[in-house]
């Protein structure tokens, strides 16, 4: 099939993002079916070069599939908790996909080829058992190309910087603003230079990305410009996102520069790339591949369910855009600033829905199987 106008393939298309624009496409889904079926290596084939999952990822697909229970069975007729029984689920699909991105992440230097899983979502406010989590979960399963999710709460901050601290590779989630950005951006700085402080001189083997939540921003800025009302508060519907990821973008080139970052570098440091996350287009109005064609630059990730990465595949640009226009884009933030958006309201807002979407979606997924561990009693 082609693009329809740019003359490639749709692999074309997925692969140009990485090889024409330094850009990772991730895949933002996970069942056990696609290890199983191929799917997942079929994804690969086209130009996949990571995977991302979260509790409701893992939610919908154990309650919706039956590929689960005969290890549930098999796990809690042999007395494993139920507690304990999901974490194997997850760990096994997570070494599956661990296992279809292996050759990734040879070729690419450990640089890609990342599968994330993330710590139990009810801790995101408690830094020491945060750290204890992700430490577990990184033994656990021990593999080079896992990335252990920690929300990118205050909290978090700290056991962010004691992971890599301690070489283990890190995705930071639930970024919902530039502030918090920088923050996360300073807690694997310093969690590098703890690592060098200790008496490692090789930085190589660590890698981290920073999650920045986009399509929910603009879900909950274009609520409160619909309360505002006015036809220029109305026009700015749609624009926030895209804005605050490119100005995330621009401070990312700003902080992994100068005499700081260069000793870190020489050491063989990792930028820590800004990764999109939630990339569907959850307004129908807005073109479906809004969060991909408008974030596509070097050094990101854009982590996409399968629905996306296939409109993307059809019909999505190829093009530099995530730093065309910097002054649009700070147009745009200081805009909707002035119509008495509060932009840290809407980050401080969107950070408590999703760790408590989060939280849900885990607790939903364990009662269900403890109905169907009491079933099987």
């Amino acid at each position: 099939m082609t693009d329809g106008g740019n003359g490639s393939t749709t692999n074309g298309r997925l692969q140009g993002l990485y090889s024409q624009c330094g850009q990772s496409p991730w895949l933002d889904n996970l069942r056990r079916g696609w290890i199983t079926g191929g799917e997942l290596d079929a994804w690969v084939e086209q130009g996949i070069r990571g995977l991302t999952s979260n509790p409701s990822i893992f939610q919908k697909a154990i309650e919706s599939s039956p590929d689960y229970d005969e290890q549930f069975g098999d796990l809690v007729c042999g007395g494993t908790s139920v507690d304990d029984a999901y974490w194997q689920l997850v760990t096994s699909d997570i070494r599956g996909a661990l296992g279809a991105l292996e050759g990734v992440h040879e070729t690419s230097g450990g640089a890609d080829g990342f599968v994330s899983v993330e710590v139990d979502p009810s801790l995101a406010h408690d830094e020491t058992a945060t750290t204890k989590a992700a430490r577990e979960l990184h033994e656990t399963i021990a593999r080079p190309n896992l990335m252990v999710k920690i929300p990118g709460t205050l909290e978090g901050l700290g056991a962010i910087r004691q992971m890599i601290a301690e070489g283990r590779s890190i995705n930071v989630t639930l970024i919902f603003s530039v502030a918090r950005y920088e923050q996360v951006a300073e807690a694997y700085l310093s969690g590098l230079e703890d690592r060098v402080a200790s008496g490692v001189a090789d930085l190589s083997g660590v890698a981290s990305v920073a999650s920045f939540f986009v399509s929910r921003t603009d879900t909950e800025v274009d609520r409160r410009l619909d309360a505002v009302g006015t036809p220029s508060a109305l026009g700015l519907r749609g624009r926030t996102a895209v804005a605050q990821a490119q100005a995330a973008y621009g401070r990312f080139g700003e902080i992994f520069s100068g005499p700081r970052w260069e000793r870190l570098a020489a050491l063989g440091a990792q930028v820590q790339r800004p990764l999109w996350a939630s990339t569907s287009t959850k307004n129908p109005a807005y073109p479906d591949t809004l969060y991909v064609d408008e974030l596509i630059g070097p050094h990101t990730v854009n982590t996409m369910p399968d629905d996306t990465l296939a409109a993307f595949c059809d019909h999505g640009k190829l093009r530099r855009t995530v730093d065309a226009d910097q002054s649009a884009a700070s147009y745009v933030l200081d805009a909707v600033q002035e119509h008495g958006i509060d932009l840290d309201g809407v980050a401080d807002t969107l950070e408590a829905q999703g760790v408590a979407a989060f939280t849900k979606s885990f607790d939903e997924l364990l009662v269900s199987l403890q109905t169907k561990a009491d079933s099987l009693a």
